[in-house]
């Protein structure tokens, strides 16, 4: 499992690297503007559409998958899959006529404060780009069945195809100024995704078959366990939407920015967060399924202790550098220096609660190989009208950055509220050696942060470009505090270096 996270970080950081190049590649041609705002929310309506249906079918299905392979065997759960990507298909159809027809009241309820050409600009995207979660709704599932088969390449990998054609659409629309060539190559994203699979699932067995049966007693339970993932990843969603609707209304280009810092604090999750969190989910549901709560319970203190030793470092990094860092990657073109500004001070208050995303993200699939899908809903809810609460206050003396800071502080208190749930429900998870292990690691990460500012200020005053001396000063910070973990004695460290040096001599 150590070896095949380690290559899941790596393979993520190349994906990751591509989708910063989409983020500087819009920024670059459209800074933040009426057309970014419209092109960003006609790509958030189909992702949030299928966000919710497609995560929560997901997350229940692998451990279904699992059960019905140990009780009948790799063929049914087989005919259990088409079952399920066919009712996917049927379902999408039906989502797409709705958006279809409720395109412009469903933009409103998006973005709230755009004037009428934002408005209308968007309108016309939607359209277009809600043809995507045909692909976006099948994509989850086969995913989540070659991470089942122990193929995690493939999935880690499917963003390349997808960034590839996002960016080459942003840069076509500027040269044949045509902006629909826009939501056009979300579309086509979306469906070289599933192409990108397809030589995977051919190799690891799986044959499409027209099998239609919505009476099927797995699909049903399957459904009942997702209906309360959905509500909770709905929760998190609404979170997004309440955001984004109070940054169009706080400033032209918000969302522009409000998106951008949200990327950018995403990177670092999607590295480390979510790379552990899709490695060890088919193992726990297994575990789960075979009642070995001990090895489970080990698993999971070590994801955590994982993702703090990883995470928190760059959380302290993102907040020290936010303005250096938002200007490396996007200060040029039409990304003028207000544009700068509002991100950076997104991005700032965004990484406090970016630890907690990845704990939450660990105990909630905990729950889901359990087949305890309620809990984290209910968590979800109260973490929503916490965040909502926040947004409204926060909002007005803090603009955009009040609403990253809202989101922060709401994955907070979701985090400790499940991890006290979690607790409750299997017993000691080794929350005292967690905590230990948390402030270990924060008082590291903030003499590493000390270190590398101090570094970047001589750096840049005495030598070299504000660019320069950051990538410069990263470097020094990341060996300070590998010395500094080491030295602390970290639990985690050994086996990460373990794992470098095992790469190394290969």
């Amino acid at each position: 499992m150590r070896k095949t996270a380690f290559l899941i970080i790596i393979l993520t950081i190349i994906s990751k690297i591509l989708g910063f190049g989409r983020e500087i590649t819009l920024s670059y041609f459209y800074g933040v503007s009426n057309i970014s705002d419209a092109y960003l929310i006609s790509s958030t309506i189909p992702t949030f559409v299928f966000a919710l249906i497609g995560t929560g079918l997901a997350a229940s299905y692998i451990p279904m998958y699992n059960k019905i392979a140990k009780e009948g065997g790799d063929l049914s759960a087989n005919k259990f899959t088409n079952n399920l990507i066919n009712l996917i298909i049927v379902g999408s159809t039906l989502i797409i006529i709705f958006t279809l027809i409720f395109t412009k009241p469903i933009v409103k309820l998006f973005a709230s404060g755009f004037d009428n050409e934002t408005l209308g600009l968007a309108v016309t995207f939607t359209r277009i780009s809600i043809l995507g979660i045909y692909f976006s709704g099948l994509g989850y599932i086969l995913k989540s069945y070659l991470q089942i088969k122990g193929s995690f390449v493939a999935p880690a990998l499917v963003g390349l195809p997808y960034n590839f054609f996002i960016i080459s659409s942003i840069v076509l629309s500027f040269i044949f100024d045509s902006v629909l060539i826009l939501p056009i190559g979300i579309v086509t994203a979306f469906m070289f995704q599933v192409i990108f699979l397809m030589p995977s699932l051919k190799r690891n067995s799986y044959t499409y078959k027209a099998t239609f049966n919505i009476k099927d007693r797995d699909i049903r339970k399957m459904v009942y366990l997702s209906l309360p993932v959905i509500i909770g990843v709905s929760a998190n969603e609404i979170n997004s939407l309440v955001d984004r609707t109070l940054a169009s209304q706080i400033a032209v280009g918000g969302i522009s920015a409000l998106s951008y810092a949200s990327t950018l604090n995403s990177f670092i999750q999607g590295i480390f967060s979510l790379s552990i969190a899709t490695v060890i989910y088919p193992s726990i549901s297994k575990m789960a399924v075979n009642n070995n709560m001990l090895d489970l319970k080990k698993t999971i203190s070590k994801a955590i202790s994982a993702i703090n030793l990883l995470v928190i470092p760059s959380t302290v990094g993102a907040m020290i550098f936010a303005s250096p860092i938002v200007s490396l990657l996007f200060g040029r073109g039409a990304f003028d220096d207000q544009a700068i500004s509002m991100t950076s001070y997104a991005l700032f208050f965004y990484s406090i609660g970016m630890f907690a995303v990845g704990i939450r993200e660990i105990l909630s699939r905990t729950f889901f190989s359990l087949q305890d899908t309620k809990t984290p809903m209910v968590n979800s809810a109260l973490a929503l009208i916490i965040n909502i609460i926040l947004n409204i206050i926060l909002s007005k003396y803090l603009g955009i950055g009040g609403l990253a800071l809202a989101t922060s502080i709401s994955a907070i208190i979701c985090s400790i509220l499940l991890m006290g749930s979690l607790k409750r429900k299997i017993g000691p998870i080794g929350i005292k050696k967690i905590s230990i292990s948390f402030l270990k690691v924060t008082f590291a990460s903030i003499l590493m942060g000390l270190i590398a500012k101090l570094s970047f200020d001589f750096i840049t005053a005495n030598l070299l470009t504000q660019g320069i001396s950051l990538l410069i000063s990263i470097i020094i910070g990341l060996l300070s505090y590998l010395l500094l973990i080491y030295l602390m004695k970290i639990e985690g460290v050994d086996v990460i270096l373990n794992v470098v040096k095992r790469k190394l001599k290969r």
